[in-house]
């Protein structure tokens, strides 16, 4: 069975990071290894949320890991709630990362034009460093902006989005895919660019007038689950961007505008389905 390390924040209710990762990764037949970077009561939309921070805890639990030589088929990050986990993770990276595995970084830091509450421009150049040393990122267009020092806009042609990918890609990873694309009002998706080859990819299905929270940490899970899984990048897009849709229309249909996150668990036959 392959194996991969998710290093986020537990969210102990409101369905992403961790909560997300461990049953998706699970469901698509891989042993999901964790590292949580912090415990947090509900996720950052609720009010009052308790925090507990576990910075020191990963050079700890990465020291016994390499005693016991674990290996990974691929590393993947998610929230990290400070710059001092940035760098431990670039170390945690060096010393895990082989010929034979990828580096999947997820930037969360930000939506809509703006970063989440305690982070700011210096946490995202940070993360910008971080992405250097990953053979894949997936930020949605905010967080490209922020750490490319960009303007940030609603609306963008295809051209800009290619910018984009180019330039995230000239840090450092092989693929940079950005989250949230739409060129058309009824449609959105994804763009990703292979750098190795020079070529876009392109998925997108019809648009659901809601926003829910978590659904690019499930996103992002599926599309690792489907790369470790040897499916190609762009059958890992688009089944990916599939399954997201699926766990926004089936919440969507229970008339859950304002749910604090989808129905991605009834939607797991779904995922497996397209595993086969």
């Amino acid at each position: 069975m392959k194996r991969l390390v998710t290093i986020q924040d537990i969210s102990c209710l409101g369905k992403c990071s961790l909560t997300v990762a461990l049953p998706i990764i699970s469901a698509m037949g891989i042993e999901a290894a964790i590292i949580p970077t912090a415990i947090l009561s509900t996720h950052t939309q609720f009010k009052e949320f308790t925090f507990r921070d576990l910075t020191n805890d990963i050079p700890e639990i990465a020291k016994h890991w390499k005693k016991e030589r674990f290996n990974f088929d691929a590393i993947y990050t998610g929230y990290l709630g400070s710059i001092r986990q940035i760098e431990i993770l670039k170390y945690f990276f060096k010393e895990f990362k082989t010929d034979n595995n990828f580096i999947f970084v997820d930037p969360v830091m930000g939506d809509n034009g703006k970063l989440y509450s305690g982070f700011d421009e210096k946490f995202a150049l940070e993360m910008k460093e971080l992405c250097k040393n990953a053979d894949i990122v997936v930020p949605n267009i905010t967080e490209a902006c922020y750490m490319l020092q960009r303007k940030y806009k609603e609306e963008y042609t295809e051209e800009e989005i290619k910018d984009l990918l180019i330039e995230l890609s000239n840090l450092g990873p092989k693929c940079s895919i950005l989250t949230g694309v739409s060129f058309k009002k009824d449609e959105i998706g994804v763009m990703a660019y292979d750098r190795e080859e020079k070529r876009f990819y392109t998925y997108f299905r019809e648009k659901i007038p809601v926003k829910y929270h978590g659904t690019g940490d499930i996103f992002s899970s599926t599309l690792v689950g489907a790369l470790v899984n040897n499916n190609s990048l762009e059958e890992s897009l688009r089944i990916a961007v599939d399954y997201v849709w699926e766990t926004i229309s089936d919440t969507y249909k229970e008339k859950k505008e304002n749910a604090y996150g989808v129905n991605f668990e009834s939607k797991i036959p779904y995922l497996i389905s397209r595993m086969k």
